[in-house]
């Protein structure tokens, strides 16, 4: 028997151990009783332990251990030494963390056994089968959801070239979840998120699709980063009925015409920020079309982009795109040399250029064409982690930050809006080290859109009754300027892109794009 069996079965015991209060012999189940106290106090007090795992979670837990505790026993002496076994047990848990016999993954996933186990069974029959068969999991109603915890995963890079936007999507998400897991959570349920690496690389996609679907048994998944990803993400969120909500992508094969039931986007669309772009160049820069070049990451991102960057250029030459000069540089590298040299070659003078990148890439490429290309203008879209791409252009001096246009898909995180106060207040709190980021409060809000959705479904929760909800979620004034609507024919909630520029100090200024 593996040890999440073990525990699982022993809450089990236990709870059968109170549902059966005058089925066997008192001091069977007194030794039941200590026994169980015993082993379920050392998963409490290595928990307790761990600064990275909710206290409410631990008291939520400890509080039902007791009660049980209290009923069962045969008198109050009994269940004062037993309360104390469990107290001694914990202490003994929180050692073993301390002394790294323990370590705090371990007690977050025996922790969570505990509560699936502790939910209640409503007819003591479940307990007594599962006490004739031998151990195994009981069923539970709902993947992922107990009577304590509502659990979600994020696929992203965690490692590698992009594994900013991943931690920074992380950050946006988890402080959120914690405001809320501070005021009680969701109907009493705590929120919480489970992450697990591919690197941005869609080979290791699947296998943490599969880590989070079937080892970690989320409800659903939110926040996971990345088009060229999303390809192998979203058809194994479909296949399983799975919620796939808010992912960092504003790629089309997320915005079906009509929408898939299950995917929800918050972001603006790639395709209208390269509009917003394009727009601005040729009707407030006065560019000609043949003038504008497309620097794109060589895969689904990079054609997603540049597929808005065409249909920008049709709508404004009559259905007529013309040709557009395309060069681009191989997922997760900064190898921009045959970039550039496909723009030396090219005859027409290039005067702006709409970048589809990661940040390391743009800053490369932005760094060795400066100097050849005086008066360049570069344009980017969101997914490029605008805080990443600043840091790295500041490191190189100002005069390579100073213009450079970033398309965003949220507010500015300089501005003092209820929105952007309240989520610096939270990543101040819950994440003291970081600095507002523009990913993070794409993450933040993601989250808060699911915490209104998951508070307007109910306690009765499951996915079908949440994506419901989200399909009626109308006007949602979360503070952006722009509410946020859902239907059954737009399963995106907003359509609003905002412009931001850099200066040589390095900060973010707001632009008009019209």
């Amino acid at each position: 028997m593996n040890c999440r069996s073990c525990l699982f079965f022993a809450f089990a015991l236990l709870l059968a151990v109170s549902v059966t209060a005058g089925a066997a012999p008192r001091d069977d189940k007194g030794s039941v009783l200590r026994a169980l106290a015993g082993r379920v106090g050392h998963v409490l007090g290595a928990a307790s332990a761990c600064p990275a795992i909710n206290k409410a979670r631990i008291k939520g837990i400890s509080d039902r251990i007791v009660d049980v505790i209290k009923t069962s026993a045969a008198n109050e002496e009994e269940s004062t030494a037993i309360i104390e076994t469990l107290n001694t047990s914990q202490s003994e848990g929180a050692r073993g963390v301390a002394s790294r016999q323990t370590d705090c993954a371990t007690a977050d996933r025996e922790l969570s056994d505990l509560e699936s186990a502790s939910a209640p069974q409503g007819n003591p029959a479940p307990v007594q089968s599962q006490l004739q068969s031998g151990p195994a999991q009981l069923p539970s109603a709902v993947r992922g959801v107990t009577n304590n915890e509502i659990r979600f995963g994020i696929a992203a890079a965690f490692s590698g070239a992009n594994k900013d936007l991943g931690q920074q999507m992380r950050i946006g998400i988890e402080a959120a979840f914690r405001a809320a897991n501070d005021a009680g959570g969701v109907h009493g349920r705590m929120l919480r998120l489970i992450a697990a690496d591919d690197g941005y690389e869609p080979a290791r996609t699947s296998e943490a699709m599969k880590q989070l679907y079937d080892k970690d048994q989320v409800f659903g998944f939110i926040g996971n980063v990345g088009t060229p990803t999303a390809v192998v993400s979203v058809p194994f969120a479909l296949e399983r009925r799975a919620l796939f909500f808010g992912a960092f992508t504003g790629a089309g094969l997320l915005r079906r015409d009509p929408p898939d039931r299950y995917v929800f986007n918050y972001r603006a669309s790639y395709a209208e920020e390269t509009d917003a772009a394009v727009h601005y160049l040729i009707k407030i820069r006065r560019l000609k079309p043949e003038q504008i070049a497309v620097f794109a990451q060589q895969d689904a991102y990079g054609d997603a982009g540049f597929a808005g960057v065409a249909k920008a250029m049709r709508s404004l030459r009559g259905g007529d795109g013309g040709y557009i000069l395309r060069v681009g540089y191989q997922r997760n590298t900064v190898d921009v040399d045959a970039a550039i040299a496909q723009l030396k070659a090219h005859k027409t003078p290039i005067k702006a250029v709409v970048m589809v990148p990661g940040y390391r890439a743009a800053a490369k490429f932005i760094e060795k064409t400066r100097d050849a290309y005086p008066g360049l203008i570069y344009t980017s879209v969101s997914f490029v982690g605008s805080t990443s791409l600043r840091d790295e252009l500041m490191l190189l001096g100002p005069r390579f930050a100073a213009g450079v246009i970033v398309t965003q898909v949220v507010p500015a995180v300089e501005g003092y809006s209820s929105l952007v106060l309240q989520y610096k207040t939270a990543l101040s709190k819950y994440f003291g080290g970081e600095s507002p980021d523009y990913v993070s409060l794409e993450g933040y809000i993601d989250a808060q859109i699911m915490i209104e959705a998951l508070k307007r479904t109910g306690p009765q929760l499951d996915t079908e009754k949440l994506v419901d909800t989200l399909e009626n979620m109308h006007d949602f004034d979360l503070g952006l300027g722009t509410y946020i609507n859902f239907s059954r024919s737009d399963h995106q909630g907003s359509h609003k892109v905002w412009g931001t520029q850099l200066s040589e100090a390095g900060k973010f200024e707001a632009i008009e794009l019209q």
